[in-house]
């Protein structure tokens, strides 16, 4: 191997040495280049969060303060609105206890003026009893009279006849007594024994009439359409009169307004005409 001479050894040393300083140099200054820049780095990062923390602190207190402007506006709110709710329910509760007031009086009202009808019903009823009992009675006192007098001119070869006159005075006396029954029997003897006769639907007649005076209605209906069927009867108009008044004291308000209507169709020259024209009105 070949030697190289102390000089050259030695430059090659200093050489090696100066190489080494200035790669620990160069590593020096990298580590303190580096470091510097980690200092500015966390400087840089200590002052953010500085300004952060002083933005939040900003911004605690900006909360704060709006806080205690609107606590305590939204706390009155509130307050208010309960107070207003109570003072609501009250007033709704008192409008509702005035409607149950007010319902109650209309309801006392109604039925007040429902009994004030049902008993000027019941006098007008009884009142029209009454004129019809003065007519019925009118008109069996003059028939009385009339028969009466008709039988001193009776011929004895009419005995027949005569004794059918007699019977049927005799049971409208007793209807003119009140003795009802009697009369019904008396009636209804004649109308069996003699339906052909000239008195058989005056008898059928009075047979209705006295079932009304008894206010078996229903059956003085039967009674009276009876009396229709005697197509040259007198008492047409009368027994058409009396049918709408027995279904009116039944209740059946529209039946009873069929028969007046009949009445002021059907005998139009009636004494009756103005009565079921009243009648009409009333129901």
């Amino acid at each position: 191997m070949k030697r190289y001479p102390i000089f050259i050894s030695w430059i090659i040393s200093i050489l090696f040495i100066g190489m080494v300083s200035s790669a620990v140099a160069a590593t020096q200054q990298r580590r303190t280049s580096q470091s510097d820049q980690n200092s500015s780095e966390a400087s840089n990062l200590k002052r953010q969060l500085g300004q952060q923390a002083t933005r939040i602190a900003e911004l605690e207190a900006q909360l704060n303060q709006v806080v205690g402007i609107v606590l305590p506006d939204f706390k009155m709110g509130m307050e208010t609105l309960v107070k207003s709710k109570s003072q609501s329910d009250s007033v709704t509760i008192m409008i509702i206890n005035r409607i149950n007031i007010i319902q109650n009086k209309i309801k006392l009202l109604e039925d007040k003026a429902a009994y004030s009808d049902s008993t000027n019903f019941e006098v007008l009823t009884q009142l029209v009893m009454m004129e019809n009992k003065i007519t019925s009675m009118t008109r069996s006192f003059n028939e009385l009279y009339a028969l009466r007098s008709d039988l001193s001119d009776v011929e004895s070869k009419r005995i027949s006849s005569e004794d059918y006159r007699r019977k049927y005075i005799d049971a409208l006396s007793f209807y003119k007594n009140s003795e009802f029954q009697n009369a019904i029997e008396g009636f209804s003897e004649l109308v069996i024994m003699d339906s052909k006769h000239m008195l058989a639907d005056n008898s059928q007649y009075w047979l209705g009439e006295c079932y009304y005076s008894l206010k078996n209605y229903k059956r003085a209906i039967l009674e009276f359409e009876k009396v229709l069927k005697f197509s040259s009867s007198d008492k047409l108009d009368d027994a058409q009169l009396k049918l709408g008044l027995c279904y009116r004291s039944i209740g059946n308000k529209e039946r009873a307004t069929t028969e007046f209507q009949k009445l002021l169709e059907y005998y139009p020259n009636s004494e009756y005409y103005t009565k079921a024209q009243q009648y009409l009105r009333q129901l």
